[in-house]
């Protein structure tokens, strides 16, 4: 009987050897080559972790100053109205998140600024129709690519707590308009939803 087992181990150890035997150059050169590219990928993905790992922590507390324009490149930076007619849009952040503002005429954005939390910013404007966008978040990371908008590449954006909202188009005629945003409790804000698309 232990002879048997012997006799049946050693025809296992020949089939298996056999079987590897059996595998032609081609089918090996093959088995190794998808076995490195899922090494490689893998080494991709430790890698990209790492990178997004080491962006979080040297970003996580990045804020602009009150005022700063990171979309200048593509918006310009802001201008005083100096035609007869002017008006004002003044905007309070909340204490708990900075805000990235765009205000929009036409459907094309004519003022931007960052806001800090628990800060004031007003937009001198000329008299018209205006539509505000408000970018919530933290940790404010100036590579991260927002947008392509007309070929010009929009850069920088908040690393958590993103939320987008806006308001109503308004017609101002000689007069300021204020927000004071406030975060709810769940979360919300107090403007209607939107998104990077339709802010920037």
């Amino acid at each position: 009987m232990k002879s048997m087992k012997i006799v049946n181990f050693i025809l296992l150890v020949t089939l298996i050897a056999m079987s590897f035997s059996c595998e032609s150059e081609e089918s090996k050169q093959q088995r190794l080559l998808r076995a490195e590219e899922r090494r490689l990928e893998q080494l991709k993905r430790e890698e990209k972790e790492r990178e997004q790992k080491q962006i979080f922590e040297q970003y996580k507390e990045n804020s602009l100053q009150t005022g700063a324009t990171p979309y200048a490149m593509c918006y310009g930076i802001n201008r005083y109205c100096d035609t007869y007619g002017c008006s004002e849009i003044e905007v309070r952040t909340p204490s708990s998140s900075d805000v990235l503002v765009t205000i929009k005429s036409g459907g094309e954005v004519v003022r931007h600024a960052y806001i800090k939390a628990n800060s004031t910013f007003k937009f001198d404007l000329p008299n018209g129709t205006y539509q505000p966008f408000f970018y919530y978040g933290k940790g404010w990371y100036p590579e991260k690519v927002m947008k392509n908008n007309s070929g010009c590449q929009i850069k920088g954006g908040f690393l958590t707590d993103e939320v987008f909202g806006k308001d109503d188009p308004q017609y101002l005629h000689n007069s300021i308009l204020s927000y004071e945003l406030i975060l709810q409790k769940n979360g919300n804000f107090s403007t209607r939803p939107s998104n990077a698309n339709e802010a920037l």
